[in-house]
Parts: structure tokens; sequence; C-alpha cells
């Protein structure tokens, strides 16, 4: 459902610079911020990298784009 909000000049203009910088649509680019300020502020623990690569596995595991992660452990000899 479509619903018509009031945003200001300064946000709608900040999000035409990222947007074609990120190759979104304005309303794509207000989109996604909205999404990760909710997840941010549900989660204040989480870092924006975090965040964001949650966000980017699970797109790839909806894409099939799924593999062995590489464990990258020190062993004491």
């Amino acid at each position: 459902m479509a619903t018509a909000v009031k945003l200001s000049d300064t946000i709608v203009a900040d999000a035409k610079v990222m947007s074609k910088a990120v190759n979104r649509s304005i309303a794509g680019q207000i989109e996604h911020w909205a999404k990760i300020g909710r997840i941010a502020e549900e989660n204040p623990d989480l870092t924006y990298d975090f965040i964001k690569n949650i966000l980017i596995a699970r797109q790839e595991a909806q894409s099939g784009k799924l593999g062995e992660y590489p464990l990258k452990v020190k062993r004491k000899i």
C-alpha cells in the first residue's frame, strides 16, 4: 500500500544524491534508510556494518547464493 508522506526538502535532496550513487530510486533510498534506522533502534548494540552484512546475507540466502563459510582460526601448537 502506497501512502503519501511529507518529507523535508533536505531529506529528499540527500536521498536524490545517494540514490544516484547506489542505483536506487529516491523512494527506494528513503525506504532503505528507514529499514536501517528501524533495525538500529531495535538493536542498539549492532553497528551499521553488522546490520548491512545481515541484510546482504539475507538477500544472498533468498537468491540461493549460499556457500561454506571459511573459518579463520589460529591454532596453538
